[in-house]
């Protein structure tokens, strides 16, 4: 009796061992970007160096608290109320980061600018401040990632503010890859927008409504 009971202990030892290694064998997380290069065709030279040389600094972009994460946060298909928070797919940072680095990327790369945000500038040369809201973002695998865009813009040496909002959508595909594409598209979307808007705004001293 007692050499069965010892067998029992140790299959079960065996067992409980297999499923340890399995977990430490399952799938590792995957990590993606909303960051993407600016196409040759957009991209505006530098204008560093040149007589009126143009400064963007990019305010944390506000977020819903839901997705100040890393978590990649997708909604349930045909309308449903439910999200899911999926632990196994990560922006490479906090969503917020990762939004910001992207528009700002996105905007000085389209303008030919200098994202000063992090400084870089003398305190003598204006500079273009965005601050950006994101409204809505809402992502359903094999449906379509829905944003909604607010921000603001502002020369450092004048009082105007121009206000401006944008709803961009893109249809993705299946598996998370195709969400995290969609929602780089989107974000790639909103920073050509942004772009478009500050040189409306060099453009028209006067405007104080968005031109995107």
């Amino acid at each position: 009796m007692k050499k069965n009971h010892f067998s029992s202990m140790a299959v079960a030892a065996a067992a409980a061992a297999l499923a340890v290694l399995a977990g430490c064998a399952s799938k590792p997380d995957s990590y993606y970007t909303l960051a993407s290069p600016v196409a040759a065709a957009d991209a505006a030279p530098s204008t560093l160096g040149s007589a009126a040389p143009l400064y963007i600094e990019l305010a944390p972009v506000g977020v819903p608290e839901r997705f100040a994460r890393p978590q990649m946060v997708v909604r349930q298909p045909n309308g449903s109320v439910q999200v899911e928070v999926l632990e196994q797919h990560r922006w490479a940072s906090s969503f917020e980061n990762e939004l910001r680095d992207a528009l700002a990327g996105g905007i000085a790369g389209r303008l030919g600018a200098l994202d000063v945000t992090k400084g870089g500038r003398q305190s003598s040369q204006p500079v273009w401040r965005i601050a950006v809201q994101l409204r809505q973002f809402d992502a359903v695998e094999g449906g379509r990632v829905d944003a909604n865009f607010s921000w603001t813009l502002r020369r450092s040496d004048e009082a105007r503010t121009v206000v401006c909002q944008l709803s961009l959508g893109e249809a993705v595909g299946g598996g998370m890859d195709a969400v995290a594409q969609g929602a780089q598209r989107v974000t790639s979307a909103a920073a050509a927008a942004m772009a478009r808007s500050v040189s409306a705004a060099r453009a028209n001293p006067s405007a104080t409504a968005c031109a995107t």
